[in-house]
């Protein structure tokens, strides 16, 4: 008995208590810190450090969310445990921004009549609000996007758009508002790339052909008209058309492109708001995209809806038009220029090179009086808005520079054209680059990679250091 006694009074023993207590004690710390952060909202505790942040929940989609007054339910018709684990991660936080929204997993082998009650087919997600008595599909293969869109290959998804689905669907199925764009024909205009349709489309807005030549008037159903770089000019008379189309309260949004050929009658039109477009390409020496001075960064001033979601102002032209603002032809048209040159832009011609501050972007509105369907006048606002250049949204150019902002500047301008339209237009992120489960590095990367395990380094080094002295 004297000797166990022994046995345990030893330094050894005691050591061992020791290490044993403290291992006790940090276990028991752990298992507590886990079950309060298992306590915290799912959409406080989840994380992501990739430089894309795919499960980062937008401001667009926040202000979305804010307005949900009505219980709407995400059907998920999936095995949940073999569901990728990028979407399990994203629904759920998504669901948790709001009590109005409502997951529920159905796995359709357990219950296969869910796919003929939904009409739809595994691998879906099922959005439905019961009052408005809408819903809507989205399919994994259109959040994990690969480059033969078959889900059972997500490992090689090259793009995530949960967010912009989710939201769109979310818009969708609450709100029962669709609008009309028309674009034209007939001019050598540029055609609007998927990804920018695709963008319309999430904020409920769809998109036509119109060959003016062919018309007598623009159709009534007619939201917002897009010339998108045209290379040859309009007639008088299709430029008679847009222009009473705007004093009715029409909404134009046209981007230039480079042309030999005069462009008298269209930039006629734009002069009459305000807008005089200068010969030439368009060089700024101080503010271009590495010293080539046509790859313009330009000065951008957006506020209210078309500032929605841009925070870097990375925006980029390239070949374009110059304009300085000119006196309206009518004092109810004000004029508002929202992207420019620094002071040290040129109008570069093949004679000369003109110095100056010029107008790449800018929006013309005026009020108007016009007769609604009741035959009772109202107050509407037409509204024109001119880009320097269409290879703002030339497809080549937004997937080269994945981190321009000018998709969103185009879809700001766009739906800021339309009466309670919310711009849902998000762009996939890439998963070309590693992911895991913590955001926001900064000061918590440099506590886990370097403070930590430098702290115990040396309180290593210095308890061995002082068991050695003994």
């Amino acid at each position: 008995m004297d000797k166990i006694k022994k046995l345990f009074q030893s330094n050894d023993s005691k050591r061992g208590s020791y290490t044993l207590a403290m291992t006790s004690i940090v276990i028991a710390i752990v298992i507590i810190f886990n079950m309060i952060v298992n306590l915290i909202p799912e959409n406080k505790r989840q994380f992501d450090i990739s430089s894309t942040n795919i499960y980062e929940i937008s401001s667009k989609s926040e202000k979305i969310i804010k307005k949900v007054d009505d219980d709407v339910t995400f059907y998920v018709l999936a095995e949940k445990d073999s569901t990728d684990k990028r979407i399990k991660t994203f629904i759920n936080k998504y669901a948790s921004l709001s009590s109005k929204l409502h997951v529920k997993w159905i796995d359709p082998i357990l219950h296969p009549s869910a796919l003929t009650k939904y009409g739809t087919e595994e691998n879906n997600i099922v959005i439905s609000c019961k009052k408005t008595n809408r819903t809507t599909t989205v399919s994994f293969d259109d959040i994990l996007v690969s480059s033969d869109s078959y889900y059972s290959t997500s490992s090689s998804a090259s793009s995530f758009d949960g967010d912009g689905q989710l939201t769109s669907a979310l818009n969708y199925v609450t709100s029962d508002k669709e609008y009309k764009a028309y674009y034209t024909s007939g001019h050598g205009e540029s055609s609007l790339s998927s990804e920018v349709t695709s963008l319309l489309t999430k904020s409920r807005i769809s998109t036509s052909d119109l060959l003016l030549m062919t018309t007598t008037s623009i159709p009534d159903d007619c939201d917002l008209l897009i010339i998108d770089g045209a290379t040859s000019d309009f007639t008088k008379d299709e430029v008679k058309l847009l222009s009473s189309y705007l004093k009715k309260g029409g909404k134009v949004v046209t981007l230039l492109a480079q042309t030999n050929k005069s462009m008298k009658n269209l930039y006629g039109l734009l002069k009459d708001y305000g807008l005089t477009v200068q010969s030439g390409y368009i060089a700024d020496t101080e503010r271009s995209y590495q010293g080539n001075y046509y790859y313009l960064i330009p000065n951008l001033s957006v506020s209210g809806d078309m500032a929605s979601g841009i925070s870097s102002n990375s925006v980029m032209m390239i070949n374009s038009k110059g304009m300085t603002q000119s006196t309206p032809v009518r004092d109810s048209i004000s004029t508002d220029a929202f992207m420019t040159t620094s002071s040290n832009g040129y109008a570069v011609t093949e004679k000369k090179q003109t110095q100056g501050t010029y107008v790449l972007g800018a929006t013309s509105t005026e009020s108007v009086k016009v007769k609604n369907s009741k035959g009772k006048k109202v107050t509407k606002e037409s509204r024109l808005t001119v880009y320097g250049s269409n290879m703002l949204i030339d497809e080549q150019i937004t997937s080269s520079f994945s981190s321009l902002e000018n998709l969103t500047l185009f879809t700001n301008s766009v739906t800021a054209c339309l009466n309670n339209a919310d711009n849902v237009s998000i762009s996939p992120k890439s998963l070309e680059v590693s992911y895991n489960t913590i955001a926001h590095p900064g000061p918590f990367s440099i506590l886990v990679v370097f403070v930590i395990p430098v702290s115990l380094i040396i309180g290593g080094f210095i308890v061995w250091f002082r068991r050695r002295r003994r």
